[in-house]
């Protein structure tokens, strides 16, 4: 089994010290109470020591962190609110994992809530807190326990209940959809349930005085705020890379910082143009110009094409003096548009009415999920195209979306099945449809797409 060997990071350490840095002046400790029900002793119940320190002393603690790094001053406490923005890629849930284990050792806090928008960041979560649980035990002499919230799971249930029985690090990755939402396993969270003895989860998991570490708490909806109340958190410490709002900003590592300090990668952007639009409907893409020392140049252009089950976007292979008109079934929106001229060395498309267009270039009207298509296509493209030059050198080529939401590609069905989003779908059509056209690819190249 492949191990992952971990190094600690001085950006990653100073990180995680603003947040301890936060409650200079509290003592450490627990607090331990006996529950007893109807005269019998039921079981001991051990939750986070309140925070002793007053708001005065907690905000000097706040300030004197800002004020060294150069961040705005903050004003009030903001109800316990504290704000950690990182670059995405520079290690925030490594950050925010060590910050359980310093929390631990210099103030005796031990119970934790991993907040998480999705189900796919939270099964991320759980695996970074497996891989890093023998670095952090080298480092710390002790484990986290954690689980997965999740109320079909009977064995979670155990962990639900037992969340408050030790005195260990204990740790509940839970996603907002579990708790935050109208659905019915949602509510289970506030319903008495048999299997905790007639107790609701979430008294069991608020009466520890949990401390809400929320990452991407902007994903989590307008709603949010008053939901995460209901867990009578110690406090929450925020993490994100793009935040509309700071509470208590202790810590910033931004784009610029992080790609200064070489912590992420230089990466070659490809964008492309939308030209006209505002009701012009005569949509088209150039896609690409092939040129050949046989023939003419020809260009492959996406447009709009009347079929018998309505009107679909085709890329069609177009020479000078073909009519687009004629070739989208006579579609008027295309009247005009002869091809007057393909530049191979201009990568342009003229036509008769006037209109020119560069590879890369959209004209007329693009809704939003052509638009994702026209990217997802483009990026496929030059990663095929690089990965013909560097194949051969035994170099890997790496190409990224950035994409809206998580559930645009992967999504899950109430019984947690994964399901394919609108983005896969796309990707897989246009992938399959890139690599479909072996005759511009050279023969060693298609054998080692086929591996």
């Amino acid at each position: 089994m492949k191990k992952f060997k971990f190094s600690e990071l001085p950006y990653q350490t100073k990180a995680t010290q603003a947040v301890v840095d936060i409650f200079l002046g509290q003592t450490k400790g627990s607090r331990k109470e006996i529950v007893s029900r109807e005269g019998m002793l039921i079981e001991e119940i051990f939750s986070n020591k309140k925070i002793e320190i007053s708001e005065q002393d907690k905000l000097k603690n706040i300030n004197a962190i800002q004020k060294e790094s150069g961040l705005p001053v903050s004003k009030e406490t903001f109800d316990d609110n504290f704000t950690v923005e990182m670059e995405t890629g520079t290690g925030k849930t490594y950050v925010y994992t060590q910050t359980m284990f310093e929390l631990n050792k210099q103030y005796g806090w031990s119970k934790f809530i991993i907040m998480v928008p999705s189900i796919a960041i939270r099964e991320g979560v759980k695996q970074s807190l497996d891989d890093t649980q023998e670095h952090f035990y080298e480092k710390y002499g002790k484990k986290i326990r954690f689980f997965i919230y999740d109320t079909k799971n009977k064995s979670n249930l155990i962990n639900i209940k037992n969340f408050a029985n030790t005195n260990n690090i204990e740790v509940i990755i839970m996603n907002y959809q579990a708790f935050g939402t109208n659905s019915e396993e949602s509510r289970k969270i506030y319903q008495e349930l048999d299997s905790l003895q007639s107790e609701r989860p979430i008294d069991i998991i608020k009466r520890a005085r949990p401390i809400l570490i929320i990452d991407e708490p902007q994903k989590f909806g307008p709603t949010a705020e008053n939901k995460l109340k209901e867990f009578e958190p110690l406090f929450k410490i925020r993490y994100s890379a793009t935040l509309p709002e700071y509470y208590n900003l202790v810590y910033r590592l931004d784009s610029i910082q992080a790609f200064n300090e070489k912590l992420v990668k230089k990466i070659k952007v490809k964008g492309f143009e939308i030209l006209g639009g505002g009701g012009t409907n005569s949509y088209l893409y150039l896609d690409r110009i092939q040129l050949s020392d046989k023939s003419y140049p020809v260009a492959y252009l996406e447009f709009e094409v009347k079929q018998q089950n309505g009107i679909k976007k085709i890329v069609r292979k177009i020479k000078e003096g073909d009519n687009i008109f004629d070739m989208s079934n006579q579609l008027n929106q295309y009247k005009g548009y002869v091809v007057s001229e393909i530049n191979g060395l201009t990568n342009r498309v003229k036509f008769t009415n006037g209109v020119e267009i560069s590879v890369g270039q959209a004209h007329g009207d693009v809704d939003e999920k052509h638009l994702r298509r026209i990217q997802i296509r483009e990026t496929i493209a030059s990663h095929l195209q690089r990965e013909r030059e560097m194949y051969k050198r035994g170099i890997k080529v790496l190409s990224l979306f950035f994409i809206d939401e998580v559930a645009k590609y992967r999504k899950y069905d109430e019984k947690g099945n994964p399901l394919k989003g609108e983005y896969e779908e796309i990707f897989e059509e246009e992938y399959l449809n890139a690599i479909s056209q072996r005759d511009l690819f050279d023969e060693d190249y298609n054998k080692y797409l086929d591996k």
